[in-house]
């Protein structure tokens, strides 16, 4: 124990060892969903991934991240897939664009890359200040509407109509179950129960069980499937084309944006960041961010990020990387509950993504509504990200008309440098998007 507490610094932090534990179980109960609903997406018939290699898969790049930040940047942060940028890598770029899974993986390998190489070189603070906060509060709340679109497509409340573009869908049995879900998540997040979403989900599953739904599980403890069938089977050359510049533009950005984001909230109200005035704490962070992304890439899961659901373990007691060692040692154990992780339906996922889109939306009310300069961008960015069904379409509009109406505004001043070139691969991707047979490259 002394050696932790030396190691960690609890004393300075203020914190003992209890707390750490205390506020470690708490981010891993607040965020255990990850390892249900990132497989139950990414094994979609119409993407072709299997779920019990990615259901390993995901816990493994979440352990790396989680571990390495505690160790590295010792900040009782958590990591995972994301929540927006696994749903964009399965609806929006597999099956709405029709990239094969080993493309796009590789276009996640590159943007972990770039977001790697950019804070190696110093620029990522650069190109983090230029970006506006209205647009930055605006990915997060057209990414959490995104997502809630695609969970409550999942239970068939939305389908498609011929003349409508959507419409309710009809009625059925597990449709009935994931809105009784959305209740059950949405009543124990308002109550701000610990572990909510994981036991609306863990609810829901058995209800459908009560109901022959969902067949009683195998078995309960195995040895962890392998991953050998995702694993490595990246395509990063196939990732080369102008047509995946704005999806990589994308995933780089909106992980870079999340990730800070959420260590800034999570560091600054609870004094974690307070004496870190050269920021090494939080540029350790985002390095291992864009490492387990990289490596996420290789063992075949999209970007990792830092979750804010590390809030929970914070306000626990949670101080320094002990609590995210705790958070680690956590998913190692999930690892072995493979069969009851792999039971559980859609409908009990997809409540999970309404009420994740809900909270991610929340950000909206930051935004200055007396500003319509700043106010149009925000809303074409937060709309366009659902109704194109592609995340990179919203930020690439949003980039581009904010810089465009500073200049038409008189108010060209506002736009730094990094926004010039931000608004100029924008432009690029939104040509390669929308002109027949893309850009002439």
């Amino acid at each position: 124990m002394n050696v932790l507490a030396r190691f960690f610094r609890l004393a300075e932090a203020g914190t003992s060892v209890r707390k750490e534990i205390i506020g470690g179980v708490t981010t891993f109960l607040t965020m255990a969903y990850v390892i249900f609903v990132i497989p139950a997406m990414l094994s979609d018939p119409a993407i072709g991934m299997p779920k019990g290699a990615l259901i390993t898969a995901t816990i493994l790049a979440t352990i790396y991240g989680t571990l390495v930040v505690a160790l590295y940047g010792r900040v009782p942060f958590a990591m995972a897939p994301g929540m927006g940028l696994g749903a964009y890598f399965a609806y929006s770029l597999c099956i709405g664009s029709g990239i094969a899974w080993p493309v796009a993986l590789g276009a996640v390998f590159i943007s972990g890359c770039l977001f790697l190489l950019l804070g190696i070189l110093g620029i990522r603070r650069l190109i983090a200040a230029g970006i506006p906060e209205s647009l930055q509060l605006a990915t997060a709340a057209g990414i959490g509407l995104f997502v809630m679109f695609i969970g409550l497509k999942n239970l068939g409340v939305v389908v498609a109509h011929p003349s409508t573009l959507v419409a309710i869908g009809p009625w059925s049995v597990p449709m009935a179950l994931g809105v009784a879900g959305i209740l059950i998540c949405g009543m124990l997040a308002s109550r701000n129960v610990t572990g909510g979403l994981l036991i609306g989900m863990a609810l829901t599953t058995l209800l459908g069980m009560i109901v022959g739904q969902v067949p009683l599980p195998q078995g309960i403890v195995s040895v962890p499937p392998g991953i050998g069938e995702i694993v490595g089977q990246l395509d990063v050359r196939g990732a080369l084309t102008p047509a995946l510049i704005g999806p990589i533009f994308a995933l780089m950005f909106v992980d870079m944006f999340d990730s800070i984001g959420t260590m800034i909230a999570c560091g600054r109200s609870s004094g974690i960041l307070d004496n870190d005035a050269t920021m090494n704490k939080l540029d350790r962070a985002l390095r291992v961010d864009a490492s387990a992304t990289v490596l996420g890439a290789v063992l075949g899961v999209p970007s990792v990020t830092t979750y804010v659901e590390s809030a929970a373990g914070i306000s626990a007691g949670a101080r320094t990387g002990l609590a995210s060692v705790v958070t680690a040692g956590c998913f190692i154990i999930a690892l072995w509950f493979a069969p009851l992780i792999s039971m559980v339906p859609v409908f009990a996922t997809a409540p999970v993504l309404v009420i994740a889109g809900v909270y991610m939306f929340r950000s909206i009310r930051h935004l200055d509504f007396s500003r319509l300069d700043e106010l149009i961008p925000a809303v074409l960015t937060i709309i366009l990200m659902p109704l194109t069904y592609t995340i990179s379409v919203g930020i690439a509009a949003g980039f581009l008309s904010w810089t465009l109406l500073k200049v038409m505004t008189g108010r060209i001043r506002d736009v730094r440098p990094s926004m010039w070139l931000c608004s100029l691969l924008a432009l690029v991707a939104l040509m390669e998007m929308i002109l027949p047979g893309g850009l002439p490259l």
